[in-house]
Parts: structure tokens; C-alpha cells; sequence
């Protein structure tokens, strides 16, 4: 009986290519896109508030102390 199966050249392990399907592609791109548009945005619009900075100072907040206030007196004295 002769041998019918035919060897591959890489000595039984196929080489195989990886391709993206072109959907993946596309969804990518315009991740990417979204990402860089909207970074773009928010560093030509600046901080949210004109007082608002990315760092802590560890100190005391400016509202002048940092105890709780009583909720009662917020909303009209309820209690």
C-alpha cells in the first residue's frame, strides 16, 4: 500500500498567515479615531471648573474645614 497522505513542506505544521477580518479592521479604526478626536476636545475645552486642578494639596478643603455639614439644615430643616 502506498502512502496517500502528502507531507507539508514545514514538516507537518502548517504556517498560517493571521488576517483580521475587515470588520475588526474598521471597528479598530474607529476606536481609535473616537479616542483621538475626543482627547483632542477635551484639551482644546480645559478643566471643568475654572478652579479644578489634577493635583492634592493634602491640606484642609477650601470650603474652610472639612467637617460633615448637618443634612437637616440643607434641605430646610425637615428633622
Amino acid at each position: 500500500m502506498a502512502e496517500s497522505r502528502q507531507k507539508s513542506p514545514a514538516g507537518g505544521t502548517a504556517v498560517r498567515s493571521v488576517v483580521l477580518p475587515p470588520a475588526l479592521l474598521g471597528f479598530l479604526l474607529l476606536l481609535t479615531l473616537m479616542f483621538a478626536l475626543s482627547y483632542a476636545v477635551g484639551s482644546v475645552a480645559g478643566p471643568v471648573s475654572p478652579g479644578m486642578s489634577g493635583t492634592s494639596t493634602g491640606g484642609t478643603p477650601p470650603d474652610g474645614g472639612g467637617e460633615v455639614q448637618d443634612m437637616d439644615m440643607d434641605m430646610g430643616g425637615t428633622g
